[in-house]
C-alpha cells in the first residue's frame, strides 16, 4: 500500500483528540452537578492530566499522547480518559500481540506502524451505577490498515433497562451503516467480551469491531466516529439515573467482586493491554484500566 496517509492519519489523531475532550467535559460536569444523594457531600474531582511518551529502542521520538484520570471523585471512583499516537517499527513480539492482522505479507521486512486511538474505562462510586469501557484506534502499516474498537457495560447490579438503553443508543448510531452492523458487532462483542475461565461475559455487552478495512477509508471512519459519538448519550443518562440511589453494603461487596472479574480479564484476555506493553507504551496508561480496589473470595 503506497498512497499517502498522513493527511488521513492526522484527521483519526484529531478526532480521538477531540471526543476525548468531549467526554472529559462531560464527566466533570456530572462530578459537579452531583449535589444530592450518596458521597454528594464530598469534593467534586477533577481529571489529573498526564502527557505520555515513548521511546524507540534507539531513543528517538516515537510517539505519546495524554493519560486524563479522575481519582476520589463523588460519581467517579476512579475514571481513565487516554488518548495517544505512537509509531515506530514492530518486533516480533509486538506483532505476535497484534489485535488484527497477524503475519502481514511484507511486515517482516517492514515493520514500521502507526496507531492511534482512545481509550476509557471508568469505576463508578455508587455500586448502582455501572461501570464501563470504551475504545476506538485506528491502525496502519505500509501493507493494511484497519479500524477497531467499541464500548461495553459492566454493571455489577444489572438493570433490564439500563441494558435496554445502552444497546439501543448504540443501535441507533450503528443504523445509517447498514442494518446488518449493529447484530454482528453485537455478536462480536459478546464473544470478546467473554471471560473463558470464569464461564461467562464481563458485563451485558455492547459492540466491538477489529480488523475493519472495508476499502473505503472515509466510510470506515465515519463509522469509527459514529461509535464513539454513542457513548455518551448511551451512557450519561444511565449515570444520572443511578448515582443518587441509595445502596446497602451487599451491594459494594458486589461491586468489589465485580472489579476482580473485570481486572482479571484485563491482565489475562485484553488485545490492547497485550499490545500497550509490548509496544513500550507507558505502563501507567496502559493498566490504567485496572480499578482502585477490587475483592476475590
Amino acid at each position: 500500500m503506497t498512497e499517502d496517509f498522513d493527511s488521513r492519519k492526522a484527521l483519526a489523531a484529531a478526532w480521538f483528540r477531540e471526543l476525548r475532550d468531549q467526554i472529559v467535559a462531560v464527566f466533570e460536569d456530572l462530578e459537579a452537578s452531583h449535589t444530592t444523594g450518596p458521597f454528594s457531600d464530598m469534593a467534586p474531582g477533577s481529571f489529573e492530566v498526564t502527557e505520555t511518551t515513548r521511546a524507540s529502542d534507539d531513543g528517538s521520538d516515537a510517539g505519546g499522547g495524554l493519560m486524563s484520570v479522575m481519582r476520589g471523585g463523588r460519581v467517579f471512583e476512579k475514571v481513565g480518559v487516554n488518548v495517544s499516537t505512537v509509531f515506530g517499527t514492530l518486533a516480533p513480539r509486538a506483532q505476535a500481540a497484534m489485535a488484527a492482522r497477524k503475519g502481514i505479507p511484507g511486515m517482516a521486512d517492514d515493520p514500521r506502524f502507526w496507531a492511534s486511538g482512545i481509550s476509557l474505562v471508568a469505576h463508578m462510586r455508587n455500586p448502582q451505577a455501572p461501570a464501563v469501557h470504551m475504545n476506538t484506534r485506528m491502525f496502519w502499516t505500509p501493507h493494511a490498515w484497519w479500524f477497531g474498537g467499541g464500548s461495553d457495560l459492566n454493571p455489577c447490579l444489572e438493570f433490564d433497562e439500563d441494558t435496554t438503553h445502552f444497546h439501543a443508543t448504540q443501535e441507533q448510531h450503528l443504523a445509517p451503516h447498514g442494518a446488518d452492523l449493529y447484530p454482528r458487532l453485537k455478536e462480536w462483542a459478546d464473544e470478546y467480551f467473554y471471560i473463558p475461565h470464569r464461564h461467562r461475559a464481563r458485563g451485558v455487552g455492547g459492540i466491538f469491531m477489529d480488523d475493519h478495512n472495508t476499502g473505503d477509508w472515509e466510510a470506515d471512519f465515519a463509522l469509527t466516529q459514529d461509535i464513539g459519538r454513542a457513548f455518551l448519550p448511551a451512557y450519561v443518562p444511565l449515570v444520572e439515573k443511578r448515582r443518587t440511589a441509595d445502596f446497602n453494603e451487599a451491594d459494594k461487596e458486589a461491586q468489589l467482586i465485580h472489579r476482580g472479574l473485570y481486572a482479571e480479564y484485563n491482565l489475562v484476555y485484553d488485545r490492547g493491554t497485550k499490545f500497550g506493553l509490548e509496544t513500550g507504551h507507558d505502563a501507567n496508561a496502559v493498566l490504567m484500566s485496572l480499578p482502585p480496589l477490587a475483592k476475590w473470595v
